[in-house]
Protein backbone atom coordinates (compact mmCIF):
# COMPACT_ATOMS: atom_id res chain seq x y z
CA UNK A 1 0.00 0.00 0.00
CA UNK A 2 1.37 3.40 -1.02
CA UNK A 3 0.96 6.26 1.41
CA UNK A 4 0.51 9.82 0.28
CA UNK A 5 1.48 12.66 2.52
CA UNK A 6 -0.07 16.08 2.34
CA UNK A 7 3.17 17.86 3.12
CA UNK A 8 6.80 17.09 2.81
CA UNK A 9 8.74 17.72 5.98
CA UNK A 10 11.59 20.16 5.46
CA UNK A 11 14.17 21.39 7.87
CA UNK A 12 13.40 24.96 8.89
CA UNK A 13 16.24 27.45 8.37
CA UNK A 14 18.43 28.13 11.38
CA UNK A 15 18.08 31.42 13.21
CA UNK A 16 21.40 32.61 11.79
CA UNK A 17 20.41 31.74 8.23
CA UNK A 18 17.05 33.48 8.57
CA UNK A 19 18.70 36.62 10.01
CA UNK A 20 21.29 36.72 7.22
CA UNK A 21 18.65 36.18 4.56
CA UNK A 22 16.53 38.97 6.07
CA UNK A 23 19.50 41.30 5.61
CA UNK A 24 20.01 40.09 2.06
CA UNK A 25 23.27 38.28 2.87
CA UNK A 26 24.33 34.70 2.36
CA UNK A 27 26.64 32.86 4.75
CA UNK A 28 30.26 32.67 3.59
CA UNK A 29 31.57 29.40 2.27
CA UNK A 30 34.62 27.88 3.92
CA UNK A 31 37.02 29.08 1.18
CA UNK A 32 35.72 32.65 1.36
CA UNK A 33 35.88 32.58 5.15
CA UNK A 34 39.51 31.44 5.12
CA UNK A 35 40.51 34.12 2.59
CA UNK A 36 38.69 36.75 4.65
CA UNK A 37 40.67 35.69 7.72
CA UNK A 38 43.90 36.02 5.72
CA UNK A 39 42.98 39.56 4.69
CA UNK A 40 42.21 40.46 8.29
CA UNK A 41 45.55 38.98 9.39
CA UNK A 42 47.37 41.07 6.76
CA UNK A 43 45.58 44.20 7.98
CA UNK A 44 46.62 43.42 11.57
CA UNK A 45 50.23 42.93 10.48
CA UNK A 46 50.15 46.30 8.75
CA UNK A 47 48.71 48.03 11.83
CA UNK A 48 51.27 46.38 14.13
CA UNK A 49 54.14 47.38 11.87
CA UNK A 50 52.96 50.94 11.48
CA UNK A 51 52.72 51.29 15.26
CA UNK A 52 56.54 51.32 15.23
CA UNK A 53 56.67 54.42 12.98
CA UNK A 54 57.45 57.39 15.20
CA UNK A 55 56.35 60.11 12.74
CA UNK A 56 52.59 60.46 13.15
CA UNK A 57 52.00 61.80 9.62
CA UNK A 58 53.90 58.91 8.01
CA UNK A 59 52.09 56.36 10.20
CA UNK A 60 48.71 57.84 9.27
CA UNK A 61 49.58 57.91 5.56
CA UNK A 62 50.69 54.27 5.55
CA UNK A 63 47.56 53.08 7.33
CA UNK A 64 45.32 55.21 5.11
CA UNK A 65 46.97 53.81 1.96
CA UNK A 66 46.47 50.23 3.16
CA UNK A 67 42.89 50.87 4.22
CA UNK A 68 41.96 52.44 0.87
CA UNK A 69 43.49 49.48 -0.99
CA UNK A 70 41.54 46.97 1.08
CA UNK A 71 38.27 48.92 0.94
CA UNK A 72 38.61 49.40 -2.83
CA UNK A 73 38.38 45.63 -3.34
CA UNK A 74 35.86 44.89 -0.61
CA UNK A 75 33.18 43.48 -2.92
CA UNK A 76 35.38 41.13 -4.95
CA UNK A 77 33.83 37.66 -4.84
CA UNK A 78 36.01 35.61 -7.19
CA UNK A 79 38.30 33.44 -5.04
CA UNK A 80 41.16 33.47 -7.52
CA UNK A 81 41.02 37.26 -7.73
CA UNK A 82 40.92 37.52 -3.91
CA UNK A 83 43.99 35.26 -3.66
CA UNK A 84 45.79 37.36 -6.28
CA UNK A 85 44.98 40.60 -4.44
CA UNK A 86 46.10 39.08 -1.16
CA UNK A 87 49.43 37.93 -2.56
CA UNK A 88 50.13 41.29 -4.24
CA UNK A 89 49.10 43.06 -1.01
CA UNK A 90 51.61 41.01 0.97
CA UNK A 91 54.34 41.84 -1.56
CA UNK A 92 53.48 45.55 -1.43
CA UNK A 93 53.52 45.44 2.37
CA UNK A 94 56.93 43.76 2.48
CA UNK A 95 58.30 46.29 -0.03
CA UNK A 96 56.88 49.20 1.96
CA UNK A 97 58.22 47.76 5.19
CA UNK A 98 61.71 47.31 3.70
CA UNK A 99 61.71 50.85 2.35
CA UNK A 100 60.70 52.29 5.72
CA UNK A 101 63.35 50.25 7.53
CA UNK A 102 66.05 51.35 5.05
CA UNK A 103 65.02 55.00 5.38
CA UNK A 104 65.14 54.82 9.18
CA UNK A 105 61.46 55.56 9.69
CA UNK A 106 60.62 52.08 10.93
CA UNK A 107 62.53 50.18 13.57
CA UNK A 108 62.13 46.46 14.19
Amino acid sequence: MLRRYATIATKPPSRLQSRLQARGKNPLGLDRFIERQKVIALWRDIVRSTNNIEDLATRTDMRQFARVEIEQHRHVTDLDHIRYLLSTGKIQFQTMKGTLINSGLLTE
